[in-house]
């Protein structure tokens, strides 16, 4: 499948920099950042570097550095925030979501970690 890649989106222009972010925590492949409009107490987006549009897109063609880097940046910032279900914490919610069913606002493959409140069910049935 070939996957369509907006440069100009907000986590691109953040990546270079056109666009200011409140940094959690930033490695090689790796960006993550507080979100401007958090539904939670802690909403942090974790994002790769690489112009990754969706979730499979990612999966499928990243690099094995980049897919590690991203999901050990995901759980080190669970860590920092202290929201680790077995360390005390008291849980979170990591979500990605692809594609227009998926209803992706950013066409570049994020993940939100929301914590520090219930968060309800995740989805109701309908």
């Amino acid at each position: 499948m070939a996957y369509a890649y907006d440069p100009t989106n907000i986590f691109a222009r953040i990546l270079r920099g056109e666009i200011p972010n409140n940094t959690v925590l930033e490695t090689e492949h790796t960006l993550a950042f507080r979100d401007i409009a958090p539904q939670a107490p802690d909403h942090v987006l974790v994002i790769p570097k690489g112009p990754y549009a969706t979730f499979d897109h990612f999966s499928n063609e990243a690099s094995d550095a980049e897919i590690l880097d991203f999901y050990r940046t995901a759980g080190q910032v669970c860590k920092m925030l202290g929201i680790e279900p077995g360390e005390g914490g008291m849980g979170f919610r990591a979500i990605t979501n692809s594609g227009e069913h998926g209803v992706q606002d950013v066409p570049h493959f994020h993940m939100h970690i929301l914590a520090g409140r219930v968060l309800g069910r995740m989805l109701s049935r309908g």
